[in-house]
């Protein structure tokens, strides 16, 4: 059953002015704001995206240490996604008709082009499993923990009244 879109962050919902005290969830886990090292075995392409992204995610603290391993699922997914579009985008060009969305088998029977679908499972899951255990800015929304002491460097501090 869904529900809807997931929940965003308390922190983003702050930053964008739309966080109202009677949606809030009072025992939401609160994690310092951090930035986590990029895993080694990120893509070129992936290691650009974490750099575009954790400094934008860093500079409105969104991000944590613990976020590390939904980031980089989220960036490899970026980057597999980019150079599946290439590799796409080099297909077409020898593929008047389909465009490189479908290819041939051995057999001589179109099929749709798995070039982009396996990564893309992959990483639906791992963001799936990385949500169920809160390791997503989204999914800590619907934790209910108890509330720390506040941290007088947390930007967000002072709508928490803590």
């Amino acid at each position: 059953m869904t529900r809807g879109p997931k929940p965003k962050p308390t922190a983003l919902k702050v930053i964008r002015g739309t966080d109202r005290a009677a949606r809030r969830n009072p025992s939401e886990p609160r994690v310092a704001p951090a930035r986590p090292d990029p895993p080694d075995h990120l893509s070129s392409e992936a290691r650009t995206e974490w750099q575009r992204v954790t400094d934008q995610l860093c500079a409105a603290g969104i991000v944590t240490g613990i976020d590390r391993a939904a980031l980089a699922a989220y960036c490899q997914a970026y980057g597999r996604w980019e150079q599946a579009e290439r590799a796409l985008e080099a297909m077409a060009a020898r593929d008047q008709v389909t465009a490189g969305l479908m290819i041939r088998t051995q057999g001589g029977n179109a099929i749709q082009n798995p070039l982009v679908g396996t990564a893309n499972k992959a990483m639906a899951d791992m963001m799936r499993y990385a949500a169920e255990f809160g390791m997503t800015p989204s999914a800590r929304t619907q934790i209910h923990a108890e509330v720390s002491a506040s941290d007088p460097d947390d930007p967000v501090a002072k709508y928490f009244g803590g």
